[in-house]
């Protein structure tokens, strides 16, 4: 199933549970004492994605049930970030994997997806059709530089300069401590919305190289107006990497960023001038598409052919 946007229960995260099928349903039981133990029944039938945190136990029974609802089942740190590994459903479609890489393979629609990817860094600004890749990549530095010297201005700091240095981590000053340590929390949260989306993560259009090559894609959209100004606002701070990652899990319930990644993926993916799905607004009627869970056969003339057919000699 493909996570929807308008529905609020797309992303469910828990933490310092156990997740149990009973009579009723896949339950989380929460140990509140010694002699006392909660229930809360998980709403499996309308979950696109299940977040299991830190102190997480679940029951291969309870994975069975959200396995034959097709939910996705991501292990991931506190709060939502850093994803460690995903549990996809037999019955998550291919639908946007196969869309990935159809633009990914085709030189005009990965340049086509890199510039619109570079426009909405631009807040979506028209860019001239002529404007070439490399021109891109020169306009966006020119906005960090001047982001980092608006920010730096606000919070007092002098000239700033962005140094990602691993060999000389203790060395750096606070704010790209603080800022590196956010950013990682960022690809946590965009790993986990690509792996119940059923994507690669390594398959990227403006990165590459790498394994985390999309994650770097998607996240570079969002820094301007979630890490970068997190990591300037620490600039005191005598522990930016911890103050970073808890007041980065504090704002993702302000910033409501698992639904927001889903649907500029889903829009990125999406050809020009064809309609995506799913993707709409809570003031939108949505569309549904609902996809036979059944595995099909590929013919370079046709496309798809129906499985479960013997295609052998006078059956065809």
């Amino acid at each position: 199933m493909l996570p929807r946007i308008a529905d609020s229960l797309s992303f469910l995260y828990l933490d310092m549970v156990r997740v149990v099928q009973d009579d009723t349903g896949v339950c989380a039981q929460i140990q509140v004492d010694a002699e006392r133990t909660d229930l809360v029944y998980i709403p499996v039938a309308a979950l696109s994605c299940l977040l299991l945190g830190p102190g997480v136990s679940i029951t291969t029974p309870a994975l069975n049930t959200l396995a034959r609802h097709g939910t996705s089942v991501v292990s991931v740190g506190a709060g939502g970030v850093r994803a460690y590994a995903g549990i996809l459903p037999d019955s998550l479609t291919t639908h946007w994997l196969e869309q990935q890489v159809a633009c990914w393979s085709n030189p005009q629609q990965r340049l086509d997806v890199a510039v619109r990817m570079y426009g909405m860094r631009f807040n979506d600004t028209e860019l001239p059709e002529t404007v070439t890749l490399e021109q891109l990549r020169g306009l966006e530095g020119q906005r960090m530089k001047a982001f980092y010297k608006i920010l730096a201005q606000q919070h007092g700091i002098g000239r700033f300069r962005r140094n990602y240095r691993p060999d000389q981590w203790d060395t750096q000053d606070p704010v790209n401590l603080a800022l590196s340590a956010a950013n990682t929390c960022l690809y946590g949260i965009v790993h986990a919305a690509l792996l119940a989306l059923g994507l690669s993560p390594a398959l990227g259009f403006v990165h590459a190289g790498t394994q985390h090559a999309f994650v770097y894609d998607i996240a570079d959209l969002y820094k301007a107006e979630t890490t970068l100004p997190l990591a300037f606002a620490l600039h005191n701070s005598d522990n930016p990497e911890q103050d970073a990652r808890r007041r980065f899990r504090e704002n993702l319930r302000l910033l409501k960023l698992l639904p927001r990644i889903v649907r500029d993926v889903q829009t990125l993916l999406t050809p020009r001038g064809m309609n995506s799905i799913d993707v709409h607004t809570d003031d939108d009627e949505p569309q549904e598409k609902h996809d036979v869970q059944m595995v099909h056969l590929w013919d370079p003339k046709t496309g798809i052919l129906p499985a479960g057919v013997n295609y052998g000699s006078g059956n065809t």
